[in-house]
């Protein structure tokens, strides 16, 4: 009888998870948030499956320390409509680190994630916090080295 494929289930992957903490200083933000991405997806263990969200948590701390390459922190722009005529925004990026430092590198991972149920199940296990503290010490993170 041939082999059978594994197939790894909720309650297999839930008990599997494993916390990791990364620090972006100094890091490119898109480097940085695909690596983030791939554990949050769970595509680094021999035991992925694609319907599956096998991923572990990951928690980024200083992330306004976070580097943009050449002129991007001025001529990238994050843009929002509110719906009603004449609702656009355009905040540039400078302004968008000084304001809400977590939100590029969260905006970021969740664009390389699926777009649908999958996907917003996984951002959960994203955790970002601008300083070098954070409140998941409990948990025991593993420290992760992002080669970038």
């Amino acid at each position: 009888m041939p082999q059978r494929s594994f197939n790894a289930t909720p309650a297999s992957a839930q008990a599997a998870r494993v916390w990791f903490v990364v620090d972006a200083s100094g890091k490119p933000l898109g480097r940085l948030a695909s690596e983030i991405a791939t554990i949050l997806r769970g595509k680094h263990k021999p035991t992925y499956t694609p319907h599956v969200d096998t991923g572990d948590h990951v928690v980024v701390v200083n992330a306004d320390k976070v580097k943009l390459t050449g002129q991007k922190l001025d001529k990238k722009f994050y843009y929002s409509h509110s719906g009603i005529p004449g609702g656009f925004k355009a905040v540039p990026y400078r302004v968008l680190m000084a304001t809400k430092p977590e939100f590029p590198l969260e905006k970021a991972v969740k664009g390389m994630l699926p777009h649908n149920v999958l996907g917003r199940q996984m951002i959960k296990k994203l955790h970002v916090y601008a300083t070098p503290d954070h409140p998941h010490a409990a948990q025991q993170p593993k420290p992760l080295n992002i080669e970038v």
